[in-house]
């Protein structure tokens, strides 16, 4: 039986699903982007999970693109596939999704990340837009994600030299939430995911969708936007539970409802 290139595995109300490339450093094949599409659009169906890690293993997250099944096409056979396209369902997904990152995190790697909510990288990451390096751009995010991220200047930069960044770089650009030892990943980004996870379900949806708002629109719709959506909350029951378990001074319980 064939081996899966992306494996699922549920923690209570987390879903860790691991890139499983190893011998080629996880790169980012049509089979990955299909399967890891195909199973986000499953989890964002599914009520019992909460939240979403991505990871890799401690040698790489994602090393890039697979080159060997890309150097062959053209302008018209990239623009008729659906290379791009499966990048869609992390676009769509409305649950958190935390990147747990060690090791390579390289073009499509790190649009990968990019894509993800928040970012724990292990102290041995390294990220970096190399695809100039090879003839073309970043194609899935890479020059759009990361200027709204990190700025005009150190965007030019990273896509136009395809330097790579340590984990430490990463921090200092606001590119990860955090940095741990390589063999804690996993374990910090469940610890973030768990304490999300705990959150009311549709509280969290809307916060997300109001943040990642925040990076597309001008501040005034921005702010016109987060007010329907606060205001949308009070017709929940996670509303009145949260506030009323906050006056009795006891712990809230969140159904999503």
């Amino acid at each position: 039986m064939a081996v899966s290139v992306v494996l699922e595995e549920r923690r209570g109300p987390i879903a860790v699903l691991t890139l499983n490339r190893p011998q080629v450093l996880n790169a980012l094949s049509s089979e990955v982007m299909e399967e890891l599409s195909a199973r986000l659009t499953n989890l964002d169906q599914d009520e019992s999970v909460r939240v979403v890690v991505i990871t890799g293993n401690e040698r790489a997250f994602a090393a890039g693109a697979d080159i060997q099944e890309l150097r062959d096409n053209t302008a018209v056979s990239m623009l008729s596939s659906r290379q791009i396209t499966r990048w869609e369902a992390l676009k769509r997904f409305q649950k958190p999704l935390i990147a747990a990152v060690a090791g390579w995190a390289l073009g499509g790697g790190m649009e990968l990340v990019m894509a993800c909510d928040m970012v724990v990288a292990g102290d041995n990451a390294q990220f970096g837009q190399p695809e100039i390096k090879i003839g073309v751009m970043p194609g899935a995010g890479g020059t759009q994600r990361l200027t709204k991220v990190v700025g005009k200047a150190r965007a030019m930069e990273l896509v136009l030299t395809g330097r790579t960044i340590t984990a430490e770089e990463a921090l200092a650009m606001g590119l990860v939430n955090c940095v741990v030892a390589r063999e804690q990943v996993l374990a910090r980004a469940l610890e973030l995911a768990n304490t999300v996870a705990n959150m009311p379900p549709l509280a969290v949806r809307l916060a997300k969708e109001s943040v990642l708002t925040a990076l597309d629109t001008p501040l005034d719709i921005g702010l016109t936007h987060e007010r329907r959506l606060f205001s949308l909350l009070f017709s929940s029951e996670d509303q009145k539970e949260g506030m009323t378990a906050f006056i009795e001074k006891r712990s809230p319980h969140f159904q999503g409802r």
